[in-house]
């Protein structure tokens, strides 16, 4: 396997993992986010981002998604927010 395909691998495995959803939060946090996250039964998670220091209601989200894992539902927002910070 080569160098890239491994390191690849590897940060998947801590980011699909509690202390990789826990990196995420504070780099959001960094970024003027709060985090919240939500289990429904076993048919998913949602991650919610909110302004920080903004009441958190639904119509205060900047951003959701709903994925089956955790760290899939928040990684995905966590990404789809910097990339708008990049633009």
């Amino acid at each position: 396997m080569p160098s890239y395909d491994r390191a690849l691998h590897a940060l998947r495995l801590y980011l699909d993992s509690w202390a990789g959803i826990g990196r995420l939060a504070v780099g959001m946090a960094r970024q003027g986010y709060d985090l919240q996250l939500t289990q429904y039964d076993d048919r998913g998670w949602r991650a919610t981002f909110y302004t920080t220091r903004v009441e958190h209601s639904p119509t205060s989200a900047t951003c959701t998604g709903w994925e089956r894992t955790p760290w899939r539902a928040t990684a995905w927002e966590a990404l789809q927010k910097s990339e708008e910070g990049d633009r």
